[in-house]
């Protein structure tokens, strides 16, 4: 079992940035393939950013593609979300997602590829 916890989020004005990190609870944190996925009030959840087990693979949404940036600290067991420009529409709770996988370069854009789902942190850009 692998437990996710998100922190980092708040108020941000909009052209601002926030990181946000996600602390994995496990052992073999660098056997996961990880995510980053947002949902807004009455929307469904979506994709974000994607990054393989070793962080040399990512992927990104194309509505954030150029502003976001994901990557992992192996060592210290945490995925971060770094996010510049900031706009009001990026207004969402932000939850990590987590898969094992044996493939080294696997990453994954679909919310059903995910095992393990942090509880989410809020981020809010004002206009």
């Amino acid at each position: 079992q692998v437990q996710l916890v998100e922190s980092g989020g708040g108020l941000v004005q909009a052209g601002g940035s926030v990181r946000l990190s996600c602390l994995a609870s496990t052992r073999t944190f660098s056997s996961l393939s990880m995510g980053w996925f947002r949902q807004a009030p009455g929307k469904e959840r979506e994709f974000v950013a994607a990054v393989s087990r070793s962080g040399d693979n990512t992927n990104y949404a194309d509505s954030v593609k150029g502003r976001f940036t994901i990557s992992r600290d192996n060592a210290k067991n945490t995925l971060y979300l770094q996010m510049n420009s900031l706009k009001p529409e990026d207004t969402a709770v932000y939850f990590c997602a987590a898969r094992f996988t044996g493939t080294a370069n696997f990453y994954s854009s679909f919310v059903s590829h995910y095992d393990y789902w942090g509880r989410g942190t809020q981020v809010t850009v004002s206009s």
